[in-house]
């Protein structure tokens, strides 16, 4: 695997604000990389002791971060972390916990680890004309494994964390607003200007204050460390199952006829892979 950050684009705004751009071609699908990439970059923004607040963005308008790259999950990197958990809990925890203000600025789809990476930062906005969001695991035969099941239900409640795990579908800017899964849904043109507004807001105020509000909402507003191994435990095993295998095949020949409508309505394919019709 890579060392260099060659998924992510570091801008340092001011000594207290970074702008992290994921741009990996042609949709920023997730992959072991990036999980490596990202666990590096948390490492730098723990270690830098004037920065306040990251923005996460995406170089493509329409996939802000597509999904986990399935084809290379047997590479998945599972080495401990300096939390001792393995890599994806290890940075998403630590993400979590660190004092760094982290800001998803979602355009864009951003589905399964896409999406599980933004309930990772501690702020979610997103353009109200072209995000999307969606735990498409379940419609595959298999789990969201990187924190949904444990931090959607904390946001937007247990129905609605089931409507959307069980259903699988995507959901526009504006739901995801209604049900607390993101902060805001923001128009296009006024996104980028909103987050940098606001991201330069939190870099004017005193660091102490920030870092100790944060850590005092953790007590009652992140999962268990155990609760995600478990979760991830069983998302390596869902890789196996027969149906995960069946759903598979058919969802790889669907993607293989139509790419580029496939990743844009995943949802919707996923949704027929029952149906001798698809």
């Amino acid at each position: 695997m890579t060392s260099a950050l060659t998924q992510l684009d570091i801008a340092r705004v001011t000594e207290a604000y970074w702008r992290v751009t994921f741009r990996h071609p042609p949709i920023n699908l997730v992959d072991p990389d990036t999980l490596t990439q990202l666990q590096q970059l948390v490492g730098q923004i723990e270690a830098d002791p004037h920065l306040k607040v990251v923005v996460f963005d995406s170089a493509n308008p329409d996939f802000y971060l597509a999904r986990y790259d399935l084809s290379r999950a047997a590479e998945t990197p599972v080495a401990p972390g300096p939390t001792g958990l393995p890599t994806w809990i290890d940075l998403t925890t630590r993400l979590s916990q660190t004092r760094v203000v982290s800001i998803a600025s979602v355009r864009g789809r951003a589905r399964g680890a896409g999406s599980e990476f933004t309930l990772a930062c501690d702020l979610r906005f997103a353009s109200l004309e072209k995000a999307l969001f969606g735990q498409p695991e379940v419609p595959a035969g298999i789990i969201p494994g990187g924190g949904a099941l444990e931090r959607l239900p904390r946001l937007v409640g247990r129905a609605r964390a089931l409507e959307i795990v069980l259903g699988g579908d995507d959901f526009d800017a504006s739901t995801a607003e209604r049900y607390g899964w993101i902060n805001r849904a923001v128009p296009d043109a006024e996104l980028d200007a909103f987050v940098d507004t606001f991201a330069r807001r939190i870099a004017s105020f005193d660091a102490q204050a920030l870092g100790e509000a944060k850590r005092l909402v953790n007590r009652t507003g992140l999962p268990s460390a155990a609760d995600l191994l478990e979760t991830q435990t069983t998302f390596f095993s869902a890789l196996h199952w027969p149906g995960a295998r069946t759903r598979g095949a058919k969802a790889r020949e669907l993607s293989a006829a139509q790419p580029r409508d496939f990743e844009l309505r995943l949802g919707h394919h996923l949704g027929q892979l029952g149906s001798s019709t698809p």
